[in-house]
């Protein structure tokens, strides 16, 4: 690795807070010196299958291959939770010859961030119990607490909880954990551009209601400049390098299919202002990610996309046409071929985005000739520009056909799919209808009930940030490929008006998983030399 002042000079970076030889902050004054000058490029896939499909390698491919061209290129991805790592998923730095390093300590604690915000989170949810406990104001409605606290693992025997047991223990009641990600400070650090907004977005948290059923808001516990202490030094972007020493900015960590899956807005500043291209990588499918970054991202970053890359592989087309898991290594041309109406319908989510696709399809060892070849030939009859991406085996060198094809693509407003104006049925129904192809919204009982108080409470125009499964286009994990004749199910909505968003929650989603039979982290280790191994 090359020292990272150097990498920061490359795209002419002065002032670092090094954290080490290999990584450093960079100072939120020195983001805004430059004007944007540098197109943005979007990373997004198909519906990811439980073994990975290389969005993120694509993204890193990418980037690398603009240097390869002779343009400076920033690749922008969000920080690793270490709930994924030591579950199904693993690491979040890419693979081969395509990787942001330090990858060990990017997997693992990196600068810290991921701890401060479980901090903060914490902090509030201890000081609703304290008040409660001793009966001071703002006192909450314990029933009525919408504040649970956070842990960075896959841990479903925290989902619900009882707090305060033993002698003198707080004050007994029943809570909840989420994973660490799917807080709302997660979000409020991907989405704020200021240490000023930070204290206003946390400010205005809602945390429950008192027993009058009047809303208590995470300033009333007069905490907020302590949360924000906390949060000072997470809200600053990181900076590490590729596998090729191009620099990298991994930076906030909000989950795709419970929050609004974005690396943060200030490292998309940076990518923008300091680079000709922002590879940017937006999670799991387009109908989840790509969404997402059109409707949330871009509106409060306030830019302009100028083009999408599309992932997809033959093992996850292969999967979405009825494939089973231990024969997906077997040749199999005629589930490609069904299951590439998967590729298809996330090809016409882009367009309705406002974008034409790259389809960059992702090369693995196992993928033979011949499936290569057809999907290849699928591909090309649906009137696509498309390359074979080699960005695992080759670095830089192979993602160069699919950077040609977006060199010459001119920035342009995207195609927002609700106005912010709009109610927020409304809304959640467009994108349902419109990006996942449901018939409709059926409505449970607390979904309606929630629904009055969001209009009752003013929150009209929120941003919508759906949380479902993102193995398949509806919220059923199960119905793969290009399912139609289903309607989407809305259990609940989760206020997160800090961030400004109403959070939909879809079938069985939940915002803190669980562990696989077999963890992944049951494959770390550490040498006697002191070297990790085992991160995958």
């Amino acid at each position: 690795m090359r020292p990272i002042n150097e990498v920061a000079k490359d795209i002419g970076i002065e002032n670092i807070i090094p954290y080490g030889n290999n990584k450093a902050k960079i100072p939120l004054e020195e983001i805004w010196k430059k004007d944007r000058r540098g197109k943005v490029i979007l990373v997004t896939a198909i519906n990811p299958t439980p073994f990975g499909e290389g969005k993120t390698t694509t993204s890193i491919g990418t980037s690398m291959a603009f240097w390869k061209l002779g343009k400076k290129s920033i690749v922008t991805l969000r920080e690793p939770s270490l709930g994924p790592v030591f579950g199904i998923k693993g690491g979040g730095t890419g693979g081969g010859k395509s990787t942001v390093e330090p990858s060990d300590e990017i997997n693992l604690h990196f600068t810290g961030d991921f701890h401060a915000i479980q901090v903060a989170h914490n902090l509030l949810s201890t000081v609703v119990n304290n008040a409660i406990y001793h009966d001071i104001e703002p006192c909450l409605d314990r029933k009525k607490i919408l504040w649970g606290r956070v842990l960075d693992l896959n841990a479903r025997e925290l989902r619900k909880v009882i707090v305060g047991m033993g002698d003198n223990g707080g004050a007994i009641m029943e809570d909840f954990f989420e994973i660490t990600s799917a807080s709302e400070i997660s979000a409020i650090i991907a989405i704020t551009k200021s240490y000023r907004e930070l204290k206003e977005r946390l400010a205005n948290i809602l945390v429950g209601f008192r027993n009058d059923k009047t809303p208590v808001f995470a300033r009333d516990f007069k905490v907020v400049g302590a949360m924000a202490a906390v949060l000072r030094d997470a809200l600053l972007p990181n900076l590490v390098q590729t596998s090729e020493g191009t620099p990298a900015i991994v930076h906030a960590g909000p989950f795709a299919n419970i929050a609004h899956g974005h690396n943060s807005i200030l490292a998309d500043e940076i990518g923008m202002r300091y680079s000709d291209y922002l590879v940017t990588e937006a999670g799991f499918g387009s109908d989840l990610g790509a969404e997402k970054f059109v409707n949330i991202v871009s509106r409060i970053g306030d830019f302009e996309i100028s083009g999408a890359v599309l992932v997809a592989t033959v093992k996850a087309l292969k999967y979405h046409g009825g494939v089973k898991k231990k024969h997906l290594a077997e040749e199999n041309i005629e589930a490609l071929e069904k299951g590439a109406a998967n590729l298809q319908r996330h090809i016409e989510i882009v367009r309705k985005l406002g974008f034409e696709p790259v389809v960059a399809i992702n090369h693995f060892p196992q993928d033979t000739d011949r499936e290569i070849s057809k999907l290849q030939e699928l591909v090309e009859d649906m009137n696509v520009k498309f390359a074979v991406s080699e960005v695992f085996a080759q670095g830089g060198e192979g993602g160069v056909e699919i950077a040609k094809h977006l060199m010459d693509i001119e920035p342009r407003k995207p195609n927002f799919t609700y106005k912010l104006d709009e109610p927020v049925r409304e809304k959640i129904e467009a994108i349902a209808t419109e990006i996942y192809g449901a018939d409709g919204v059926d409505w449970d009982l607390k979904a309606k009930r929630d629904l009055k108080l969001v209009e009752k409470m003013g929150f009209d125009d929120f941003y919508i940030c759906m949380a479902k499964t993102q193995y398949s286009l509806s919220d059923n994990p199960k119905l793969l490929g290009a399912p139609e004749n289903f309607t989407i199910t809305v259990r609940r909505l989760k206020i997160s008006s800090g961030a400004g968003f109403i959070v939909p929650l879809l079938g069985d989603i939940s915002t803190m998983p669980g562990l696989p039979s077999k963890p992944a982290a049951e494959s770390i280790d550490l040498t006697d030399g002191g070297m990790i191994t085992g991160l995958r």
